[in-house]
């Protein structure tokens, strides 16, 4: 059994305060309580009035030395990390109100990288797990849609089950929320410090529209 996180840093707008990338990571792990057990020891290490105000780890939301020990721990698993990484400033004018088409076409490079990656086999057991955030249902329901249907054709069948969950209840959304963070400060502010921690799990990192 193959598990895989995904995560998302950056948003799809396209007026002045939007950001100037769009990325999605993964996370592939064989057991996904390597993940777990990094965001529980951090979070358990935290003073009792950080914990209180932190009812899950989110990387915007820790001081750098939550963010330096989770991708530390992190980097020492066996885990592999893939990310597509939008360039917003080129996409085409006709795209940038088409955000549903650029997020599925998004989602949809990273799990071919996967795949061309070797990463899954076609015929293992694959469960993919995407933070639900706060898509609305149509959505949401159009998304599992599009990417079941799409590793289907890859992998020629398979195995495959794909669940939105939220990231207070699936620690390990919270352990790639981390890295993509990290991936992201690279990209929007030119900050390589915690990606630097991380890179060494990095598979593939691919940039749309360079």
């Amino acid at each position: 059994m193959t598990y895989i996180f995904l995560d998302e840093s950056g948003d799809l707008g396209f007026g002045k305060r939007s950001s100037k990338w769009f990325l999605f990571t993964l996370v592939v792990v064989d057991d996904p309580r390597k993940l777990e057990r990094i965001i529980k020891k951090t979070r358990k290490s935290l003073k009792k009035k950080y914990k209180r105000k932190l009812s899950e780890l989110h990387a915007y939301h820790c001081d750098d030395i939550t963010r330096t020990r989770v991708l530390t721990n992190l980097a020492k698993e066996e885990i592999a990390v893939v990310t597509t990484v939008l360039n917003k400033n080129k996409v085409y004018v006709d795209l940038q109100n088409q955000k549903n088409y650029l997020y599925n076409f998004t989602a949809n490079i990273i799990l071919d990288r996967l795949i061309n990656k070797k990463l899954v086999s076609g015929e293992e057991h694959i469960s993919l797990v995407v933070d639900r955030k706060d898509t609305k249902k149509h959505l949401r329901d159009n998304f599992i849609s599009y990417i079941t249907e799409a590793m289907k054709k890859r992998r020629g069948g398979g195995n495959f089950k794909m669940s939105l969950a939220a990231s207070h209840d699936e620690k390990g959304l919270q352990a790639v929320d981390f890295i993509s963070w990290a991936i992201f400060r690279k990209y929007e502010r030119g900050d390589f410090e915690f990606y630097e921690l991380i890179k060494s799990k990095i598979i593939d990192e691919r940039l749309l529209f360079p």
